[in-house]
């Protein structure tokens, strides 16, 4: 954020080009001498001097964003790879088939796992070399618009070939980004990007100026203002800058973007450096013909691409628990070869003297060492039944996710917000269904609940309050008691743009003049001290009107305490301003329309038109000297400018929180600080956001001796940030009270309905925020957080005991006292809530506590007690806390109660608590893009959670889960049949099937369907989702994912397994081809194997809810792929020579093709009856209940970015797209209505299904038609 600039002088040096305002003052040059650094770490920079900063050997200004490069692409990404145990477990077996042990062939395992890998690697090189930027949301400082895909390697060549201007031999040369050093002297011209973090030097505008627009940073698209050091000012042309021979002592390099720290050396004079002369790369140049700069910092070093930071590597609880189920898998893979290596030991014997088990057999094989046996068998085994780890599980379940992630979440028109054109975006596909696990979620208020568009909407001046309008929380408020609030009507006189919303008939249109001269300050002596603090003032302060100064002195605070930059005409109907915050741009558009008209700003002036009391309805263009800005942070809550008069007069002004304003107050008028913080309080309750202002009177020895310590601090290249906040300790104090102001937001759209359906979700909403605790409360009213029918425990720092301790002054014993009634406060909540939860119909809870009580609430000793209140609590709201509050928050319930936590946010503050949670969500608003780019997903609406949530989490992890039991159930049976062919083999590891049907078993005849399911499958449809949110409840509870679900499926393998080999085995037992010869061992494995490969893609359409035309053609065409394959195979291969011919020519091939799949799939087709009967699903019955509606496709509108169609056209084109659903409801036993719904539906009458009539049944020649619903 573009701060004030501070005078490097003691005085004005210079004048403004009005001389009519103000005369000038002699310049006072403050000289420190050469500074030597004072931190060890600090960097010297030599300006236009290669040579001199060659040995330090600073890093090149050539960047490279992506992971990999040619060099590193297969190592690391082969890193990356084995760093998963289940491909590490498949190299140990492919190393394992290399060895005379092993009963396959080698190339039939090194295949499928050098294939798996190969997509991996193509997709981590796509996901690496490609990315989707939308505009300048990206770090990457494009020079051109990057709305498209473009690969990241080749945006990293045209960057670093980008031309700029560089100072050699005395004039300009254009060179390529990438040769840029530090030290050189550049030229930027007007709309370029800064190609490095420069030192501003000096510029084209008057007084040494600049503006730039930092959207590649922060995503703001304000313009700011930098100033160069006035001594610089001069080095614009080449045979000036020439001469410029500055040594740079600075912070070594770091990724704070708003600060630095850095001196220059120059001319033997020490001059402070701040970020107000730090141009960074990624920026751009606007409204300036061009800067000159010296570059300190390149490439990687940048602040910019410092800042670049993956998002933090983050694994869904699912993919965790997957984990566990793989050890599962290895310990039954364990145990099965554990028992045929015993078997083998067992069995072998010389008395089957046909084996020919001799002495000179191999060791294998020799009985008269079973232990060595035993032990060769074992790893014999391993290879053999290495197919029950599903080698493309991984790899399946990635690509799944990252088209669920680009082509559904990503261009979902429903969470597309067309005001500003934005998408939702996910940035990662690791947490896909983490999204539908979702038990907690955190979110800021300002900005995510509320829409961040500021109105100046009440005010209190001098004890009186100003302002008539109603905000929309004190009318929900009303509404929630039953009182009818009536409308206010607007006076003539309201004024209602962009930032103001104010109507108060003695304030508007210069009417404030005719305020009576004392009503308007309800404290005579806080009058009289204003005129007794200003007897040094000889001019026309003694002639203003006494009612009127402190309304004066209000709108001058608003018109000069900022930071603000005008843009466009200098009149008030065509001005537009840029400000860092909403705020600010609010309280300067008040001050505006009270009659204090800010039109104009410079370095060191600002330019305000008054209409003047003493003028009687006159204006008056007023410059005022801006001698120093102490700048706001989140730290110190304030901010304050120091300013001249053009009579002279110095003034502090300050505005910020009503904490830290109260704290600095002169002592005295106690009646007016107690008149203002009720309105405070009273503004609160309405909603509003709340600041203070103030102002002090400086004495010019005063100012000199301050501004003397002021310029030492900034010169500091220790620790100037905190020297700096306590020299302006040292002069804002023995403030005098103005008033407050009173700032609406409005809560963004659909806000209090999408919590209702989030809290119905069984999802517990908190709000972390920094407003004051009334705001705070009334803002959970009015989004349906907080309601009356909750019992609220509120645990507060204001109390009358609190306050008493804190006046004594004491701070150990504050903390002890303040610690000790949190832990009373806590007790006693806790056991009330507990209390409140045995009763039967015991009231839902809320918990309302304050930063200062959680301060110590999270101390390791009271943690526990914070978090059992909390879980217990239907809704719980965190006031006033910080930044690190909230993540510490966010980190008690993800660790401590092992909850899945999502936070929401969209400022900077709100970056800890994102990364913190188990997913974060950025809102793309108002404060910049920093939340976004630490986060997981973006909206840009809080409301789009909703979708996000419940429509998209939910399918993802019903899925996701579908498919990690189906990999399970099909590998497993597979394998087992392998097992059982192991009996009667003696144990000898000989394999029952082909090497390459094992082999290609997974990569190819079962690959594709189940990436159908994991993309297609639907339980419910969108609307129906969001309609019943109580189905998401499923998730939380990880209904499909329990060990439960997992051995309902072993046993469903174990079965078929059976089935697939003593039916096909038993039968063949007697069978013959056409030429009268028995079928031989591969004759029935082909035959096994073909009944295998039918049956397991059946049973994936028996468990799909919807089905498609894609699952038709991957189905099918994996089956025909088998016999496909086998065609040629039987050909090239002698084992299996005409295998499936001499197969086919026999009735038994057809016969088991018929009868094995449908005794094999019976026993889940009973079950699936009496499940979906007796022990329904949720979802299972929504989808009685809906079952005649037709299907609802809306959830098909998908959104091309790059597309010119409007969003309705999208949508239209995206439906006529998407493949249609054949049936919605399939994969259950039975399908016919039950008897109520029958007989309602023959009478023309609409009744939903009820879960209980599935299980009475009435067969229907055709489907019940229903009257349509409108």
């Amino acid at each position: 954020m573009s701060g004030g600039w501070e005078r490097l002088r003691g005085s004005r040096s210079r004048t403004t080009h009005d001389s009519s305002f103000h005369t000038p003052a002699p310049s006072r040059t403050v000289t420190l001498g050469r500074v030597q650094p004072q931190a060890p770490g600090h960097r010297t920079i030599y300006c236009n001097d290669r040579e001199a900063n060659l040995p330090v050997r600073f890093k090149g200004n050539s960047i490279s964003t992506t992971k990999y490069n040619f060099l590193t692409f297969l190592p690391k990404g082969l890193f990356e790879q084995f760093r998963r145990v289940a491909n590490c477990y498949f190299l140990l077996i492919s190393i394992l088939s290399m060895t005379p042990i092993s009963p396959v062939n080698p190339v039939t395992n090194v295949v499928p796992l050098s294939l798996v890998l190969l997509v991996s690697l193509i997709k981590e090189a796509f996901e690496d070399w490609v990315s989707v930027i939308h505009g300048c949301i990206g770090l990457q400082a494009l020079p051109f618009d990057s709305s498209f895909a473009i690969k990241r390697f080749q945006n990293d060549m045209v960057i670093n070939n980008t031309l700029i201007d560089v100072l050699q031999n005395e004039k300009w040369v254009a060179l390529p980004w990438k040769k840029l050093q530090v030290g050189d002297i550049i030229r930027v011209k007007q709309d370029a990007f800064f190609p490095a973090d420069l030192l501003f030097l000096a510029s084209t505008n008057a007084d040494g100026v600049c503006y730039i627009e930092t959207a590649n940073l922060d995503g703001e698209t304000n313009l700011k203002i930098r100033k160069a050091l006035e001594r610089t000012w001069d080095y614009l042309t080449p045979d000036k800058a020439t001469e410029f021979k500055g040594e740079i002592q600075c912070e070594q390099p770091n990724n704070s973007l708003y600060t630095f720290t850095g001196n220059l050396i120059f001319q033997k004079q020490t001059l402070p450096l701040s970020p107000n002369q730090i141009l960074l790369r990624g920026c751009s140049l606007r409204n300036t013909e061009y800067i000159v700069g010296a570059v300190i910092f390149t490439g990687h070093e940048t602040k910019v691409m410092m800042n670049s930071m993956n998002v933090p590597s983050k694994r869904s609880t699912l993919e965790r628990k997957l984990d566990k189920l793989i050890l599962a898998l290895f310990a039954t893979l364990f145990i099965m070869c554990l028992i045929g290596a015993i078997g083998s030991g067992i069995f072998i014997n010389r008395k089957y003297y046909y084996l020919s088990l001799d002495k000179a057999v191999a060791t294998e094989f020799n009985p008269s060492n079973r232990f060595a046996v035993a032990a060769l068998t074992l790893f014999t085994l391993i290879t053999l039944y290495s197919t029950i780890i599903p080698i493309s599980l991984y790899v399946s379940i990635e690509m799944i996710k990252f088209i669920q992630s680009t082509q559904f979440i990503n261009k979902d028109l429903h969470m597309y917000h067309a005001e500003t054109n934005t998408p939702a975006l996910a940035r990662t596909s690791n947490l896909n269904e983490e999204l539908g696990q979702v038990e907690y979620i955190f979110s800021d208020k300002t900005g995510t609940l509320t829409r961040n568009l500021m109105e100046f909407f009440k005010c209190s001046i001098g004890g009186e309050v100003y302002g008539s309008g109603v905000t929309e929380i004190e009318l929900g408020g009303a509404q929630r008691n039953g009182i009818k609030v009536q409308e206010v009507r607007k006076s003539s006189t309201a004024i209602h743009e962009k930032g103001f919303n104010f109507d108060d008939h003695r304030l508007m249109r210069g009417a404030w003049r005719n305020e009576p001269n004392f009503d308007t300050c309800k404290d005579r002596a806080f009058v009289l001290s204003i005129f007794i603090r200003n007897y040094l003032l000889k001019t026309v302060l003694l002639v203003l009107v006494a009612g009127t100064l402190i309304i004066m002195e209000f709108f001058r605070c608003l018109a000069i305490c900022h930071t603000v930059l005008p843009e466009g005409d200098e009149s008030p109907e065509k001005i537009t301003y840029q400000a860092a915050s909403p705020d600010e741009a609010a309280l300067v558009t008040a001050a505006k329309n009270f009659g204090f008209f800010f039109y104009r700003r410079t370095p060191t002036m600002i330019h305000v038109r008054e209409s003047h009391v003493e003028k009687m309805g006159k204006i008056q263009d007023v410059a005022y000297e801006i001698l120093n800005v102490l700048e706001f942070n989140s730290t110190r809550k304030r901010q304050s400018v120091v300013c001249r008069y053009p009579n002279g007069r110095l003034v502090l002004y300050c505005k910020g929180a009503d904490t830290v304003i109260y704290e600095r107050l002169a002592g005295g008028n106690d009646d007016l600080k107690k008149v203002t913080r009720a309105h405070l309080e009273q503004f609160g309750s309405a909603g509003l956001r709340t600041l203070c202002l103030a102002y002090r009177d400086l004495s010019p020895d005063t100012y000199e001796s301050w501004n003397e310590k002021f310029i030492q601090a900034k010169s500091s290249l220790r620790d100037r940030e905190k020297k700096l906040d306590e020299v302006a300790e040292l002069v804002e104090r023995d403030l005098i009270l103005i008033g407050s102001t009173a700032i609406e937001d409005k809560l963004q759209e659909g806000v209090p309905a999408c919590i209702e359906t989030l809290f119905r979700a069984g999802i517990k909403v908190w709000v972390l925020t920094g407003d004051k605790m009334e705001t705070a409360i009334n803002i959970a009213y009015a989004c349906n957080l907080i309601n009356n029918d909750m019992k609220q425990f509120i645990i507060s720092s204001e109390t009358d005991a609190i306050r008493e301790v804190e006046n004594r002054g004491d701070q150990v014993e504050i903390a002890r006292f303040i610690k000790e009634e949190v832990k009373k406060e806590l007790k006693k909540c806790l056991e009330e809530a507990q209390h409140y939860l045995r009763t039967v119909s015991g009231p839902k809870l809320a918990l309302v506590i304050d930063g200062k009580c959680l301060m110590y609430a999270l101390d390791p000793t009271l943690r526990v007690m914070l978090l059992n209140l909390s879980l217990n609590c239907h809704s719980v709201v965190c006031c006033r806390v910080s930044p690190l509050q909230k993540a510490q928050v966010t980190s008690l319930v993800k660790k401590g109660a092992r909850k899945i936590t999502l936070s929401i946010g969209d400022g900077a503050n709100d970056v800890s608590m994102i990364q913190a949670a188990h997913i974060g969500v950025g809102i793309s608003g108002l404060e910049g893009m920093q939340a976004v780019m630490a986060s997981d997903f973006a909206i840009a609406q809080f409301r789009f959670l909703t979708d996000l949530l419940l429509v998209h989490g939910r399918w993802s992890y019903l899925r996701i889960c579908k498919v990690i039991t189906y990999f399970f159930y099909k590998n497993l049976t597979f394998t087992l049949t392998q097992f059982w062919f192991t009996f009667q083999t003696g144990f000898s590891g000989q394999r029952f099937y082909d090497d390459w049907f094992q082999s290609l078993y997974n990569v190819i005849f079962t690959a594709l369907p189940v990436i159908i399911v994991g993309l297609f499958d639907k339980d419910v449809s969108a609307s129906l989702s969001k309609k019943y949110p109580e189905l998401y409840k499923e998730g939380i509870r990880n209904v499909f994912f329990k060990w439960r679900v997992v051995i309902t499926w072993a046993w469903s393998s174990v079965y078929q397994s059976l089935v697939f080999y003593h039916f096909v085995t038993t039968s063949s037992a007697s069978g013959k081809n056409s030429s009268g010869k028995i079928f031989g061992l591969w004759d029935v494995s082909t035959m096994a194997f073909t009944c295998v490969v039918i049956t397991v893609n059946l049973r994936l359409l028996m468990m799909c809810n919807s089905i498609t035309r894609w699952h038709y053609i991957s189905v099918g065409g994996s089956i025909l792929a088998w016999f496909l394959f086998i065609f040629v195979y039987s050909v090239l291969r002698e084992n299996v020579f005409f295998v499936i011919f001499v197969l086919m020519s026999t009735i038994y091939f057809y016969l088991s093709v018929l009868l094995v799949p449908i005794v094999a799939l019976l026993g889940d087709f009973i079950y699936q009856g009496i499940q979906r009967c007796f022990f329904p699903y949720d979802y299972q019955i929504i989808q009685e209940i809906h079952r005649h509606e037709p299907d609802d496709n809306t959830r098909a509108g998908l959104l091309d970015v790059g597309s010119q169609l409007t969003p309705q056209e999208e949508r239209s084109y995206a439906i006529s797209q998407l493949p249609r659903e054949l049936s919605k409801h399939t994969g259950f036993a039975f399908d016919s209505p039950g008897y109520e719904s029958f007989f309602a539906a023959q009478l023309g009458v609409y009744a939903p299904q009820k879960a209980w009539d599935v299980a009475r049944r009435a067969s229907m020649k055709s489907k019940p038609k229903t009257p349509k619903r409108n």
